[in-house]
C-alpha cells in the first residue's frame, strides 16, 4: 500500500494513482479503525466538484455499508467545512471527504474527519494507514443503507446565528474558482444582507484549466473588480472552500497573515482568548495578541496541529498563512465559508483597509512571501537532513540568531527577519518562506533560501 499515505491534510494523488481500488482500500481502513474505536452508526461521505468525486464517494459508501455503517451523502458537491460541521452537529461516527482541495484538476484526494469535526490527528491517520487492506466482497442488501440529504441549508442557518452579522449596504465580489463554495458562501453572504457579485460560480471540473487556489496570481479578475470600485470586499475560496482569499480596494490581495491579525483583533473586541498559528504564519498575530494581553501558540504547518492546540489552550482563533482559519465555538477546523462571513462582518464594523492600516500603524509593517522548490517526496527527508549540516552563520548579509526546528528549519536573523524551509505535506515540493519589514528584504531572503535548498535536491 505504498501508494497511499496521509500527509498534513489527507491523501492526495494524480488520477493514475488515485483509483477506485485504492479508494476502496482507504474506505475499508477507515471502517476498521472506527470499529476498533467502538464507533457505530452513520458516516458522512462528502465530495467536491471534481469530475470523478461523486463516483469515488459512492465507492466509499459501498465499502462502509458492507462494514455495517449507514452513510449520509450530501445531495450536491459540498465544502469540506460543511461536512465537518455536519459530523459534529449530527453526532456522526465521522466522515470521509473526497477532495484534492487546491491541487490541479488532475488530482483527487480523501480526508478523514473524526467525530468532533476536527482534522484527523497524526495518531489517527497512522492507525488508518496501518489498517489499509482490500475490502471483503460487498453485498449491500445485508448491511448499512445510504441516505442523501441537504447539508448546506442547516449549515447556513447555523452560520447566520453564530456570526449574527447585518451586511446590509455591503457589496461583496465572490469568486468560487469553480469549486464547492459556489452556491454556499455567496448564499450565506446574501442571506446576511450583502449584495453579492459572482465570479466563476459555474460548474467546471477542470477549474478553467488552473489550480483552484485563492492566491494573488490566480485572482486577477476579482482584484480588478474590487480595485475598480465595484465591491467593498472581495472573497475567494479554494476548491473545497476550507480556505479563503481576501481582496480589498486599497491593497488588492490581502496577505493572509494580515487578514488573520485583523479578524482576530475584531473578535477580541467582544471576546477573550489566545491565538494559535503555524510556524509559517506572520508574527503580526503575536503583536496583536500582546496588545490585548493574550498569548500565541505556535505549531507545525497543518491545521490538524492548529486544531489540537486550539483545544488544549481554549484559543479564540487559529490559522495558517495559506488562508485556513477556524474560530472557537464553531468547529475546530478551517472554514473558508464561515470566515468569509466574519470577514464581511468585520468590514461592516470598520472597513478592512482601515483595520489593516491601523494595525500596521500600531505594530509596524511586516511583509511575508514564499516560493516553492520542486522536490520528489522521497527526497524531502534527505534534503532536510542534509540542510541541518549546511545552515550558514549568515543569510543575505545578516547573522543567524537562532534556529527553530519544530517543522523544517525556521532561521531567525539579527535584524528580526526570518527564513523557513520545510517540506510540503500535500505536493512534491519544498516550501521556502520569509518575513521581514520590507518586500525587498523578503525577496532577498527568498533568493538566499532557494540557493540553500536547490543544490541539495
Amino acid at each position: 500500500m505504498d501508494e497511499i499515505a496521509f500527509g498534513t491534510d489527507g491523501w492526495r494523488a494524480t488520477l493514475e494513482t488515485f483509483t477506485d481500488r485504492r479508494v476502496r482500500i482507504v474506505g475499508q481502513a477507515v471502517a476498521t479503525h472506527l470499529r476498533e474505536e467502538g464507533r457505530t452508526g452513520t458516516v458522512a461521505v462528502g465530495y467536491d466538484a471534481r469530475e470523478h468525486s461523486r463516483g469515488f464517494a459512492e465507492e466509499l459508501a459501498r465499502v462502509l455499508c458492507a462494514n455495517g455503517f449507514d452513510v449520509l451523502l450530501p445531495d450536491r458537491d459540498c465544502p469540506t467545512p460543511v461536512v465537518a460541521w455536519t459530523v459534529r452537529d449530527r453526532g456522526l461516527a465521522g466522515a470521509l471527504q473526497i477532495t484534492a482541495s487546491h491541487n490541479p484538476p488532475e488530482y483527487n484526494g480523501v480526508k478523514f474527519i473524526p467525530e468532533d469535526g476536527s482534522p484527523a490527528p497524526a495518531a489517527v491517520t497512522d492507525a488508518i494507514e496501518a489498517n489499509l487492506a482490500e475490502p471483503d466482497p460487498i453485498d449491500e442488501s445485508e448491511f448499512g443503507s445510504v441516505r442523501e440529504a441537504d447539508l448546506v441549508g442547516p449549515y447556513v442557518d447555523h452560520a447566520l446565528a453564530f456570526v449574527a452579522a447585518d451586511l446590509d449596504g455591503l457589496t461583496v465580489a465572490y469568486d468560487a474558482m469553480h469549486g464547492s463554495g459556489r452556491g454556499v458562501t455567496d448564499r450565506l453572504l446574501e442571506a446576511a444582507g450583502a449584495e453579492v457579485e459572482r465570479l466563476r460560480c459555474d460548474t467546471d471540473p477542470e477549474f478553467g484549466g488552473d489550480s483552484p487556489e485563492p492566491s494573488a496570481e490566480r485572482l486577477g479578475d476579482l482584484i480588478d473588480r474590487v480595485q475598480a470600485g465595484e465591491a467593498d470586499l472581495g472573497i475567494a475560496n479554494d476548491g473545497d472552500a476550507d480556505r479563503i482569499g481576501v481582496v480589498t480596494p486599497d491593497r488588492g490581495f490581502l496577505d493572509p497573515s494580515l487578514f488573520f491579525a485583523a479578524v482576530y483583533d475584531f473578535l477580541l473586541g467582544g471576546h477573550e482568548g489566545p491565538a494559535v498559528r503555524t510556524v509559517s504564519t506572520s508574527s503580526i498575530v503575536d503583536r496583536v495578541a500582546e496588545s490585548h494581553d493574550e498569548l500565541v501558540f505556535e505549531t507545525p504547518v497543518g491545521f490538524k496541529y492548529v486544531a489540537e492546540a486550539m483545544a488544549d489552550n481554549g484559543a479564540l482563533m487559529g490559522g495558517e498563512e495559506s488562508g485556513g482559519f477556524g474560530v472557537r465555538g464553531h468547529v475546530r477546523n478551517k472554514d473558508g465559508v464561515l470566515v468569509a462571513l466574519l470577514a464581511a462582518a468585520a468590514t461592516v464594523d470598520r472597513h478592512m483597509d482601515e483595520r489593516v492600516d491601523a494595525l500596521e500603524a500600531e505594530h509596524g509593517e511586516i511583509h511575508q512571501d514564499r516560493v516553492s522548490v520542486d522536490c520528489p517526496d522521497e527526497r524531502k527527508e534527505p534534503v532536510i537532513t542534509d540542510l541541518d549540516g549546511a545552515l550558514p552563520e549568515e543569510i543575505a548579509g545578516t547573522a543567524v540568531e537562532r534556529v527553530n526546528d519544530v517543522d523544517g528549519f525556521k532561521i531567525f536573523l539579527d535584524d528580526g527577519s526570518w527564513l523557513l524551509v520545510r517540506p510540503s505535506g500535500t505536493e512534491p515540493k519544498l516550501r521556502v518562506y520569509a518575513e521581514a519589514t520590507s518586500a525587498d528584504r523578503v525577496a532577498d531572503l527568498l533568493t538566499a533560501g532557494r540557493g540553500l535548498v536547490e543544490p541539495l535536491v
